[in-house]
Order: structure tokens, then sequence, then C-alpha cells
């Protein structure tokens, strides 16, 4: 009956390796991803983040890639809010198709999860062409 005894550890390997079967992705990995996408997007200007992370990028003085970006993911599937800021003279609804389509495409192909919304919020416009134009007139007087 030792012998028997001695089979229970057998029986843990087998449960744990159930347990390494589940595999968890942090919200913060699927943002950094989708961050990722959008800032490949023409059109995209910034992305709007809060007060606390601008912040905290000041400080730590490394970009963050996951701002702007809200998720929520469940077990097989997942969620994705995109706050962004748009630059002057774009299609705005030719720049949230293409975010949802390519958030969409790099989410599910790298994680394997089921995206089921891209909601995309237009915060803002940048129109940085004006920012550029003065320095130059400053120069020429």
């Amino acid at each position: 009956m030792e012998n028997q005894e001695g089979n229970e550890p057998k029986e843990e390997i087998t449960i744990n390796s159930d347990i390494s079967d589940e595999i968890k992705i942090a919200d913060d990995v699927v943002a950094v991803i989708a961050g990722v996408a959008v800032s490949e997007v023409p059109g995209v200007a910034g992305m709007s983040g809060g007060f606390a992370g601008g912040i905290s990028e000041v400080f730590s003085g490394k970009k963050n890639l996951a701002k702007g970006i809200k998720v929520e993911v469940g077990e097989t599937e997942a969620k994705i809010d995109v706050n962004i800021i748009v630059e002057y003279g774009t299609r705005i609804p030719d720049v949230a198709f293409e975010i949802q389509n390519r958030v969409k495409k790099a989410v599910e192909s790298m994680t394997g999860l089921k995206v089921i919304a891209v909601n995309v919020h237009v915060q803002g416009v940048s129109a940085l062409t004006e920012k550029q134009d003065e320095p130059e007139e400053k120069k020429e007087i």
C-alpha cells in the first residue's frame, strides 16, 4: 500500500500540468500591443492619456506605449478603448476605421484573444502646422 501512496505525487504532477495549460494575459500587455498598433496609423498625432499618465512619463523618462488605451480582458475575449488626438486635415472616420482594423488584427494574432470591440474616442485635433510656422517666422526676423 505504500506504493500506492507513492503514486500521489504523480497525481499532483498531473494537476500541475493542467494548471500550466492555462495562459493569462495581463491587461497591460494587450494595451501595449494596441498602443503600438495605433501609433503606426497615419493621421494619429498622439494618444490622449490622463494627467497621471503624463506625469509618470516625465518622471520615468520612458514613453508609455499603453497611454490612452483602456483594456478589459476576459477569458477568451477583449474589449479595447482607444483615446487619440488626430492630425489636422485628416479624415477622422478613415483614421478610426484603420485603428480598429490594425488593433483587432494585432491583438488577435499576438494573443489569441477574440477582440469584440475597439472603441475609438477622438479627444482632440493637433494643429502642428501652425506651431511649426511660428519658429520659422521668428528666424526670418
